[in-house]
């Protein structure tokens, strides 16, 4: 083989070689956590395994000490090594590698704070909730006395999910004293100030008098209220807070998020299962009396799930208790359990396992994927099923999370929500 020929084949040669070597570093840095939680007296060691010196810095010095020193007396660090990192003061800093000083490889976000204790949850809930104004499901057409057929809200503009908030500049208390106030201004035009898709407006629209009653509508159907069952994530005893479903409640007409007024959670029993299977999702059927004694009230409503706080404490009966929140980058592939209830025994703590992280460093649902492994579990409810929102994940003796969706070709898989992104709902 000529000289010119074999130019290229040690080329070849050696990029191979190059990227062999590269691309497992450059895994490990990717699937080193970018967040990091830490408290008083716990430490964390970072293993990067890559045989270089790399310049570490840091924004805030006094936070954390590296291998027991603090970062004043040493700025070179080699990520052949493990770094045991250890908080000095409560307090947030980012440590940065650079490769020759200059060159940026990786950023680390590390907070040091005190640790939140949880009683988890599992208990199906009765939720009765009360929206902040009239939410807009529908609209119809009123027949005037000359028998001609107008609907005032389509000629306005107002659509499904507008939420009407004021009539002439007076708060709306309920759907019923909507219709009081409106039929109170007659055929006057009326000014009415809506929300829509998350900003304010105001709507100009005239009543027009129904036949049938003589009375002065809008041709708008609206909802005040709505009820249901699902499952309490977590009662934090610290501040009487509570928080369940790891979703938010929508109107079943409009698929809007409720705004809450107020609202309330009472305890509920499943009363029957309908089991998950390819294609359908199951189904927990639970009942609760209105009358009976309520356990907390709700202030929120949020894509995370709703918050409020406490009347009692609330224990699970599995968890006699409370256990450590544990921050997302403590959360691990792996063997895990949720807390539920699907029958008249109450909560009980099955098995599943964790099988997908996302590296999520903004609030989202879909923060991991779970799979329910219990046997008993699958025989019931085959995975997971509608009402099992909420559902607290634990893992390592730590709340780590609650179930919110389930995979409707796979029940027996799901996806999960950080209990870091529930806990940030708390007020």
């Amino acid at each position: 083989m000529s000289r010119r020929k074999k130019l290229p084949f040690i080329i070849i040669i050696i990029a191979a070689a190059l990227t062999a070597a590269v691309t497992p570093a450059a895994v490990r840095l990717y699937d080193m956590p970018g967040d990091i939680f830490l408290t008083d007296g716990s430490s964390r060691v970072l293993e990067f395994d890559i045989p270089i010196n790399v310049e570490m810095t840091s924004d805030s010095v006094d936070v954390l000490s590296f291998n027991g020193t603090s970062l004043k007396d040493t700025s070179t660090v080699d990520l052949g090594k493990p770094i045991v990192i250890s908080p000095k003061e409560s307090g947030s800093t980012t440590i940065s590698f650079n490769l020759f000083g200059v060159i940026p490889i990786k950023s680390i976000n590390v907070t040091v704070g005190e640790e939140v204790l949880l009683y988890p949850g599992g208990q199906s809930i009765g939720v009765m909730l009360h929206t902040d104004g009239a939410l807009v499901v529908g609209s119809s057409y009123i027949t005037t006395s000359n028998g001609e057929k107008i609907n005032p809200a389509e000629t306005a503009g107002l659509m499904a999910g507008d939420v009407i908030k004021k009539v002439n500049g007076e708060v709306i208390q309920s759907a019923d004293h909507l219709s009081e106030l409106i039929n109170n201004v007659s055929s006057e035009d009326i000014e009415l100030e809506i929300t829509r898709g998350g900003s304010l407006q105001s709507v100009t629209i005239t009543p027009a008098k129904d036949a049938s009653d003589g009375k002065y509508r809008l041709g708008v159907w609206v909802r005040d209220s709505t009820a249901g069952v699902g499952t309490l994530t977590f009662y934090e005893p610290a501040t009487g807070s509570f928080a369940g479903l790891g979703h938010a409640i929508t109107d079943t007409d409009t698929g809007e998020l409720l705004s809450v007024k107020n609202g309330e959670i009472i305890e509920s029993r499943i009363i029957e299962v309908v089991k998950g299977t390819q294609g359908e999702p199951g189904e927990l059927k639970g009942v609760f009396d209105p009358m009976n004694e309520v356990i907390g009230h709700i202030s929120k409503n949020t894509r995370f799930g709703i918050y409020g706080k406490a009347d009692t404490d609330i224990t699970n009966g599995v968890y006699s208790q409370p256990v450590v929140a544990a921050s997302r980058d403590e959360v691990t592939s792996g063997p895990a359990t949720i807390c539920c209830a699907v029958d008249d025994r109450g909560v009980k703590e099955y098995e599943c396992r964790i099988v997908k992280l996302q590296k999520q460093s903004v609030p989202e649902q879909k923060s991991f994927v779970i799979e329910i492994t219990d046997a008993e579990l699958l025989s019931m409810t085959g995975g997971i099923v509608q009402g099992m929102s909420g559902s607290p994940v634990l893992q390592n003796g730590k709340i780590v999370g609650a179930v919110t969706h389930v995979f409707v070709n796979d029940p027996s898989k799901g996806y999960g929500i950080y209990i870091d992104w529930m806990l940030n709902e708390i007020e």
